[in-house]
């Protein structure tokens, strides 16, 4: 088995911006946490947080949820 297997059958890509090349995961990152931060303020709005545990924890997971999703369906890393 090839390494052309192990990646998809597609080389790794970089994003740029002015000039300046990035990893498509830091892209899904800022993305992740401003959909966490839009999802933690309508949570907040609601009242429904209060109903949480521990909210930091909660928007930790929020991150890396909407991370792996926007990485797996929007910008593959």
């Amino acid at each position: 088995m090839g390494t052309t297997a192990f990646l998809g059958g597609s080389m790794p890509h970089e994003l740029s911006f002015i000039g300046i090349y990035f990893s498509p995961l830091l892209a899904n990152f800022i993305l992740g946490v401003t959909c966490a931060l839009g999802t933690a303020f309508v949570l907040n709005y609601f009242r429904i947080s209060q109903y949480v545990g521990y909210p930091p924890l909660v928007f930790i997971s929020l991150v890396v949820l909407y991370t792996c999703l926007l990485s797996k369906y929007v910008i593959p890393a």
